[in-house]
């Protein structure tokens, strides 16, 4: 695969921004749980862990890319050593999971409907990270094995599209007032978020790249994406966790 040396630096930089964005935002959450009651203090320690495992991923990914190219008078040429996209799905597999239930811990449910939806949720979001993967890595690269097996991923993506939009409503309702609508928009996120993963996925098909291109708007676009569903939406658990502690405290 040829690179030309915009795209390498786009890469590069998005890697590098990725890994800041994760391991800054992890000490945030952290530093964070002081101002939070004790009831939301395992939905923080999860967000905060949820962008340490991201954050570290990203430093491997970054140093994978650090050793399979090497860029000389603007000119890009291969090592040999083969770029590691494993790491980003060894990421997905424990990061994905944990977001939807940071985000069920902190809306307050029952401890039954908690380990329900969790285990629902989250079981799901590994399911579709672990048939999203053989696509991913197949040896085409851009072929119908690819296709098939990100097809069969979005099934369960779209059962917890569907679950995130209408099974937590009536939960959502009954929040407290002042974070009931920061709630409705962390969930948003989620599935805003989420669907720019399968946009990525697909658009070579979509659009004909191929070579550099396609590396590029892949590794891009799924950086972009790790960072809204993972640092931004964790803003958003922090903020609700806030609200809903002062509001409990009055």
């Amino acid at each position: 695969m040829e690179l030309t040396f915009g795209q390498y630096e786009l890469i590069y930089n998005a890697f590098s921004f990725g890994t800041a964005t994760f391991l800054a935002a992890t000490i945030f959450f952290w530093l964070g749980l002081t101002q939070v009651s004790k009831k939301y203090k395992t939905a923080l320690v999860i967000t905060g862990l949820v962008t340490f495992i991201a954050g570290y991923h990203y430093l491997r990914i970054f140093n994978s890319w650090n050793e399979a190219y090497t860029a000389v008078n603007g000119v890009v040429t291969a090592t040999g050593v083969a770029f590691n996209v494993a790491y980003r799905y060894v990421d997905w597999l424990l990061t994905v999971p944990l977001l939807l239930i940071e985000l069920i811990l902190v809306m307050g449910l029952s401890r039954a409907e908690t380990i329900s939806k969790s285990v629902k949720l989250g079981g799901a979001a590994a399911l579709m990270i672990i048939l999203g993967y053989p696509g991913e890595v197949s040896a085409g690269g851009i072929d119908s094995t690819r296709f098939i097996w990100g097809a069969l991923s979005m099934i369960p993506f779209l059962y917890i599209v569907v679950t995130l939009f209408s099974g937590l409503s009536e939960s959502i309702s009954k929040q407290p007032e002042n974070a009931r609508g920061l709630i409705s928009a962390a969930r948003w996120v989620v599935i805003l978020s989420w669907f720019f993963y399968p946009i990525v996925y697909f658009a070579p098909f979509v659009i004909s790249l191929e070579g550099g291109a396609t590396t590029a708007v892949i590794e891009i676009g799924y950086t972009i994406a790790d960072i809204v569903a993972k640092a931004v939406f964790g803003v958003m658990i922090f903020m609700i966790a806030v609200r809903k502690s002062e509001s409990e405290a009055a």
